[in-house]
């Protein structure tokens, strides 16, 4: 433990309790909030949190150099490519939300895209989908948007030039740093498929295919050397150059679909984010093919129809899981790419909210769920997958970036040459009616598999404005529990008015409608626990539920705050 403290120094914030007459008294989880993760440059103009106090740094040494809160956020996404591979990276995709200085506000979709080749039943074999095919190799990976997005935010709103925000994170990646516990753990799981592709197993395990033990040295120069083209030809040398061209071969070689084509028919989407009202608060979503914006609006408005107040924990609890069950029948039935799919957005309007609400006991579960009509109606899982960057200046720059390459190392695949992990996003597709993905979601046609399209995600960036003023940017980590995190981190901070740090350690819940299991932090009070199981709750208890980062304006100062559940339970083990 002596040489990880050396790189990262953990300070464990006091835990905090409340009175039994407040509306939500429970033991709240564990969080960081720390100069590492969550820091702030000398003159308290610019902010940053992310998972990893290396990334966080050069962010801040970004910003040093004259850069804003976009480019901090940029220079953040490309270090964590490095130091937090297994859950992000230039192979992957991402969503941007930005409210840039000048007033724009922006949804940038840097999402996968699905080969031209990809069918709708690529991975059925005999009549049944085959999820390791979705989920390991050549056909897992879709064609990564992050460098495009992250070239797309910085032209628009950013400082310095694209080669700035790029070039310390090559840095890191050839000198290289000390693998962490966490990042060992990962090593250690994922080891048997990493050892499938020469390219990988030769940077992430020795020479006995062994992976690479907690505080050893990982060195990445292929990496290193493909950051650096990025940085002197720009995106053109990731789409349309060696590095295309070399996937390309790949692919072809390995049984892969994607083409050079594919790379160069590559286009960042600019959406509409989606806007909603909570507690006297505006906050704005990412729309489809993200299902966070839509499903967080959602869940929050059904939450509102009641009298959060006067509820006692268990009920809150209660109703906040049952909102989640009707939101995730939704969303398994409605949402998908919206290029390719009617994807009703009366999902988040405030009198379908009414309707189920209504549906809703406070003293029981409700039974046989389905999916509603908005429309007429007006162990794997908790896995911190995925990373989010909040970034923030006094300029009014605001920023919240949600990356992935999908679960542990993508596709496990690296193509040789590059050190770029690629994705297994395809995963995220509806392999079949039904058939649950990496993380026990299930999705219907609208979420099918077809070429070019995007598949569903539930990364939930979010901006959230008082009185046309932005106040707070949050985003977290951790597949479907995504939504749930930013859901009560918003519900505590904005309705109950804690501070966002408070906010974010209160025991976290998670309902997905399937399984129709409550998942509960172990932090929850046992009592809580039993009044839950009494109005019908399957309970599982989950020692720690994902990683959210946040910056809120707080008495005319930016307060970042990275929470980091994993991370600090890791490194107790150490």
């Amino acid at each position: 433990m002596k040489n990880w403290l050396l790189v990262i120094i953990l300070c464990v914030c006091p835990v905090y309790t409340y009175a039994d007459n407040v509306a939500n008294p429970v033991q709240p989880g564990q969080f960081i909030a720390t100069n590492d993760y969550a820091q702030t440059s000398p003159d308290g103009r610019v902010a940053v949190a992310s998972v990893n106090p290396l990334a966080s740094s050069i962010a801040m040494g970004v910003v040093a150099r004259g850069g804003n809160a976009i480019d901090a956020a940029i220079a953040a996404a490309f270090a964590l490519g490095v130091v937090d591979g297994h859950n992000s990276g230039i192979g992957g995709g991402c969503f941007i939300l930005v409210h840039m200085a000048d007033g724009r506000m922006l949804a940038i979709d840097g999402r996968e895209m699905a080969p031209a080749a990809a069918t709708r039943d690529m991975f059925v074999v005999n009549g049944v989908a085959n999820p390791e095919l979705s989920r390991t190799g050549a056909l897992a990976a879709g064609v990564p948007g992050s460098v495009a997005a992250f070239d797309k935010v910085q032209k628009l709103g950013g400082k310095l030039k694209f080669r700035d925000v790029i070039l310390p994170a090559a840095d890191l990646a050839e000198k290289g740093f000390p693998v962490s516990p966490a990042l060992a753990e990962r090593l250690a799981a994922t080891a048997d498929n990493l050892a499938k592709f020469p390219a990988s197993a030769a940077i992430y395990l020795d020479k006995n295919n062994k992976p690479l033990p907690a505080f050893s040295l990982l060195q990445q120069k292929d990496l290193a050397g493909t950051y650096r083209a990025i940085a002197k030809q720009g995106p053109r040398y990731f789409y349309n150059g060696d590095f295309a061209k070399k996937t390309g071969r790949w692919m072809e070689a390995n049984g892969g679909l994607i083409t050079y084509k594919d790379f160069a028919n590559y286009q960042v989407k600019l959406r509409k984010p989606i806007e909603s009202e909570f507690a006297g608060y505006t906050l704005y979503g990412f729309p489809p093919p993200s299902s966070g914006g839509v499903h967080v609006a959602q869940i929050l408005n059904i939450l509102e129809q009641f009298d959060l107040d006067k509820l006692a924990p268990a009920e809150r609890y209660h109703l906040i899981a049952e909102a989640m069950k009707f939101a995730f029948a939704d969303r398994a039935h409605w949402l998908g790419d919206g290029d390719f799919t009617k994807v009703p957005l009366s999902l988040t309007d405030e009198r379908y909210a009414q309707i189920i609400a209504q549906k809703i006991s406070l003293d029981k579960t409700t039974a046989d769920i389905i999916h509603g009509n908005p429309d007429v109606d007006i162990e794997h899982l908790m896995n911190k997958h995925t990373t989010h960057i909040a970034a923030a200046d006094m300029d009014g720059n605001w920023v919240a970036i949600t990356s992935t390459v999908n679960t542990s190392f993508g596709s496990k695949v690296v193509i040789p040459g590059t050190g770029v992990v690629l994705n297994n996003q395809m995963d995220d597709f509806s392999a079949q009616v039904g058939a649950a993905n990496a993380f026990g979601l299930v999705g219907s046609d609208a979420n099918a598999v077809a070429a070019r399209k995007r598949p569903l995600s539930s990364m939930s960036p979010t901006l959230v404005f008082k009185n046309g003023v932005p106040v707070m940017t949050l985003g977290a980590a951790g597949g479907p529990t995504i939504i749930s995190q930013v859901v009560q981190t918003l519900l505590y901070s904005l309705n109950d008015s804690m501070p966002v740090e408070k906010a974010m350690a209160q025991a976290r819940i998670h309902q997905q409608w399937n399984p129709n299991v409550l998942f509960v932090e172990a932090a929850m009070p046992i009592e809580i626990q039993q009044l839950l199981k009494q109005k019908g709750h399957d309970i599982k208890i989950w020692p720690s539920m994902g990683a959210s980062q946040a910056i809120q304006l707080r008495e005319g100062k930016l307060v970042p705050v990275a929470e980091q559940r994993v991370i600090l339970q890791n490194a107790k083990k150490n």
